[in-house]
């Protein structure tokens, strides 16, 4: 409560500074969510009948964001922005027990300045801020997220641009002893800052757009002991089959990764609409790690490379009362052979939105909400966006097949975490699918517009669990006597944006 009455106070002061200070202009915009679901968010079933993950299936929960931007000019300015949630209402720690107080709600999401340099066209924003790399066809497969940095852009002429970023997700978060407990803390915070590096051309032409972009990134090898256990850590998607602690430990001080990207949008022969997006990622291997057989308990020794690629696409075509479109992808995956590493593209932290239960494309927060890749899948699907036939109420259909690009063989390496993507309630990039795996996925999402503030947004969707039983008899999941079953969830979502 004291937090959020100094938050209150603090803004206070600004609005009151406005009014004293002419010379800048304070903008304040924010949004209130308020989600209401039910459903099934695992893939695995115990023999009691107990779903994997344990968690409840009704969910009642609540979201503000505000940001406040403080304008010199059009060469400078500030923003501050604060998250205040998610409060699950209820629960003590988030504050959504009864009295409604608790600590450490209230976070600050982003705060940088920009500033242009004078008597030039070139832009500075620094500090903690939202980095999106560019992306079509489906969402970003690599990065999308807050992170402090600096980033520059420079507009060559109406056609060409130029944006290079430096970011640093991770640094002296190194306590001083490793995940086995060994203390060393005469090296605490030594060797353990994440460091990003990229550069990205915007190319505009006539119905064409294009960014071609690379990043470059160093770790130290402390990076992934005592991870802050923040959303969206790298350690969940760039492991070498899942968390990063597979990773073992390097004699490198510092390792590297490359991504690169060429997405494209196509809008010559409008109403028409064509995206594509091609990726590729690799993350230097931190030493070798040995991984269990659940078939025979061997331990097999392997190597901590990961290196893969992803494609998708987007056809759509737009009519006067709705748009219809196809949509697909294909990733590489896992061959089998543990001594030469994943092949599975990694990511930061990546936010797909082909659909909008196993991916990222609707009020995910409620429910479930993924961070995911689409690393070691393939899939096609169909949609129909923006349907509308009554004044303020939309509607958007998709069926999605997602089948596994991964080889049968490497679910039997237990130590690798494969079976903990297979089910429960944590997916680090999606789920773990093998050539014998689908899944069939099916969303309905109503939006309806009750004030030009306020829209109520109703989700139903439903995941069809074909995953191959005899395939994972072989992980350690037959150990526990799980069996599969399908996912489904009912939300409705309000929202008061401003």
């Amino acid at each position: 409560m004291k937090k959020l009455m100094t938050l209150a106070l603090a803004a206070g002061m600004l609005f009151g500074i406005a009014t004293g200070a002419s010379a800048i202009d304070f903008k304040a915009k924010g949004q209130w969510l308020m989600g209401f679901g039910v459903g099934e968010d695992s893939l695995v079933q115990d023999e009691g009948d107990h779903d994997a993950d344990t968690d409840d299936m009704f969910y009642a929960r609540q979201r503000i964001r505000l940001q406040l931007d403080a304008v010199a000019s059009e060469a400078l300015s500030g923003t501050v922005y604060f998250e205040i949630g998610t409060t699950d209402w209820g629960k003590a720690d988030n504050g959504g027990a009864l009295g409604a107080d608790a600590n450490d709600i209230i976070k600050v999401k982003r705060a940088y300045i920009d500033w242009l340099v004078p008597n030039t066209d070139l832009k500075f924003r620094m500090g903690l801020q939202g980095v999106q790399l560019p992306n079509k066809a489906g969402g970003s497969a690599v990065m999308d997220t807050d992170v402090a940095g600096i980033t520059a852009s420079y507009a060559f002429n109406e056609n060409v641009a130029l944006t290079a970023l430096w970011a640093r997700p991770f640094n002296d978060n190194y306590a001083g002893y490793n995940k086995n407990g060994v203390s060393d803390t005469y090296r605490a915070n030594y060797l353990d800052n994440m460091d990003l590096f990229a550069l990205m051309v915007d190319l505009k032409f006539d119905g064409v757009q294009a960014t071609p972009w690379i990043m470059y990134g160093m770790a130290g090898k402390n990076v992934w002991e005592n991870m802050p256990a923040n959303d969206g850590n790298p350690y969940t998607t760039m492991g070498v089959f899942g968390p990063q602690y597979d990773f073992n430990y390097s004699s490198n001080a510092y390792g590297s990764m490359f991504w690169a990207g060429l997405p494209v949008a196509i809008t010559l022969w409008d109403p028409l609409n064509i995206e594509f997006d091609i990726n590729y990622g690799y993350v230097e291997s931190y030493g070798r790690a040995s991984f269990e057989n659940a078939k025979n308990n061997a331990w097999k020794r392997g190597n901590t490379q990961r290196q893969g690629w992803l494609a998708k696409a987007l056809v759509e075509y737009k009519m006067d009362w709705g748009v219809p479109g196809i949509f697909g992808w294909y990733a590489s995956g896992d061959d089998g052979d543990v001594k030469n590493g994943s092949e599975r593209m990694p990511s930061v932290v990546p936010c797909g939105n082909f659909t909008s239960f196993m991916g990222d494309g609707n009020y995910g927060w409620t429910m479930q909400d993924y961070n995911l890749s689409y690393a070691g899948t393939w899939g096609i699907g169909l949609q129909i966006r923006d349907m509308s036939f009554i004044e303020d109420l939309k509607h958007t259909f998709r069926v999605a097949y997602w089948g596994g690009t991964n080889s049968t063989s490497m679910v039997k390496y237990s130590g690798s975490s494969i079976a903990w993507n297979y089910g429960g309630d944590v997916y680090p990039t999606g789920p773990y699918l093998t050539t014998n795996d689908g899944l069939l996925e099916f969303n309905l999402v109503n939006n309806y517009q009750i004030y030009e503030n306020l829209e109520a947004n109703l989700e139903l969707s439903y995941i069809v669990n074909m995953m191959d039983q005899d395939t994972w008899r072989h992980s350690t999941w037959n150990n526990k006597e799980f069996s599969k079953q399908d996912m489904w969830k009912a939300q409705v979502t309000f929202a008061y944006s401003f």
